[in-house]
């Protein structure tokens, strides 16, 4: 019984090959009208809610306007409210309050971070159980981050004001949030817990990419374990280091909801950061055409360090 011949038979004495197939074409609109057609709902969205602010801010920026006097925005003041913020001192110590803010927190995230690092490098099953923890604390909300910091620093019931009393004795009874250096620090703790474990992750991954052929030949060459971590971990690392130093501090000039929850910007003003301050002259002072001058000196400072960011991850460095 002959059996039916195969397609490479068939091929190999000159019979036409089948059609390929190809796959469909995305379909496209033809014409530029209907494509306007349909983003016309984002863009109406976008319009609506990004750009109509930024403007309607931007103009308020130059007019006097205080909601206690008038309804209605006042007369254009030109550059008097930006210059006015040049010379006060609530806005000048809240800058002085969020730099200081911002080096506490930007140093000890990073040490932190990097110390947890180190800890969780080796893949050994229990680090791999401690790696999938470290990201439940960045996704808690920074208001319950605030409300849980300041309920665990209360000097009569706080379980963090407990300890320390108990391992430090002068430390008993110490009210936080209730002096300025402290209190300031108390916050920064706040966020340091949230950030750390997430920048500890990119860390470990920067770890895992370093070669291991590098530091077994630094050991046998007789380097310790310092010497390979001066000379060749973080040389390594600067270039993550240095893009999350610049992610954090876009982030810690931000700061505002634990400052909100935790001291209210107290005692006094010494935990009152840039954006709790354009929120006390926008909301309790009224003062809307002073507060948009405010906040848009925020947004250049914000450009400046994001203009750093962009570049680095741009370059690749």
């Amino acid at each position: 019984m002959e059996l039916p011949r195969t397609t490479p038979d068939l091929v190999a004495e000159g019979a036409p090959r089948p059609a390929a197939t190809t796959a469909p074409r995305p379909w496209r609109p033809q014409s530029s009208g209907l494509r306007w057609l349909m983003l016309a709902p984002a863009l109406v969205v976008i319009l609506a809610t990004v750009i109509y602010p930024l403007v309607a801010s931007f103009i308020t920026s130059f007019r006097d306007w205080r909601l206690i006097n008038s309804p209605t925005p006042g007369a254009f003041v030109g550059l008097e409210n930006y210059t006015r913020a040049l010379t006060d001192a609530g806005f000048l110590n809240s800058l002085g309050v969020s730099g200081l803010y911002t080096l506490i927190s930007v140093t000890l995230t990073l040490v932190t971070g990097l110390g947890i690092a180190l800890i969780l490098a080796k893949p050994t099953p229990l680090n791999v159980f401690a790696r999938t923890l470290l990201i439940f604390p960045f996704a808690v909300a920074p208001i319950l981050k605030g409300y849980s910091w300041r309920f665990m620093l209360n000097p009569e019931y706080g379980v963090y004001a407990k300890m320390l009393g108990e391992v430090f004795p002068p430390l008993k009874g110490y009210v936080w949030l209730g002096h300025d250096f402290s209190a300031l620090v108390a916050i920064a703790m706040s966020e340091i817990w949230g950030w750390a474990p997430l920048f500890a992750l990119m860390f470990i991954g920067a770890l895992g990419a370093i070669p291991a052929e590098t530091t077994e030949a630094a050991k046998m060459d007789g380097a310790t374990g310092f010497q390979i971590f001066r000379r060749i971990t973080l040389p390594l690392l600067a270039p993550v280091l240095y893009i999350v130093a610049l992610l954090k501090i876009i982030s810690a000039f931000k700061m505002f909801d634990q400052v909100a929850i935790m001291t209210g910007g107290g005692p006094g003003d010494s935990t009152q950061t840039l954006y709790f301050f354009v929120y006390q002259v926008a909301f309790r002072n009224l003062d809307l055409g002073y507060a948009s001058a405010v906040s848009y000196l925020l947004v250049a400072m914000m450009a400046v360090i994001a203009t750093f960011y962009v570049r680095t991850l741009m370059r690749g460095d």
